[in-house]
């Protein structure tokens, strides 16, 4: 069961977030409560937009800088891609 995730938020201001994490849920309670990272502080609340698993931590950091690397276009249709499908629980 893969156990290291790639996320991105979508914060208050329409913006953008990726980031890695071992719980997803747990992450994006974070920011919400202005606990996660300094980006998203202020931009809250956030909404989880898209996920992917993986099953190392070296994968899942670098597809992270992969997706952080991504015009706000390739984020958008990253995002897009997911549309409809509802993210599974994350344990």
């Amino acid at each position: 069961m893969p156990g290291h995730w790639v996320y991105v938020v979508e914060c208050v201001d329409g913006s953008f977030y990726t980031g890695y994490t071992t719980d997803v849920e747990r992450r994006v309670r974070e920011h919400d409560r202005g606990e996660g990272a300094k980006y998203t502080r202020g931009r809250t609340p956030v909404e989880l937009v898209h996920v992917e698993a993986f099953d190392s931590r070296s994968a899942a950091m670098s597809r992270e800088y992969e997706v952080k690397r991504l015009t706000r276009a390739g984020k958008e249709r990253l995002v897009d891609s997911d549309a409809g499908t509802p993210p599974d629980r994350f344990e």
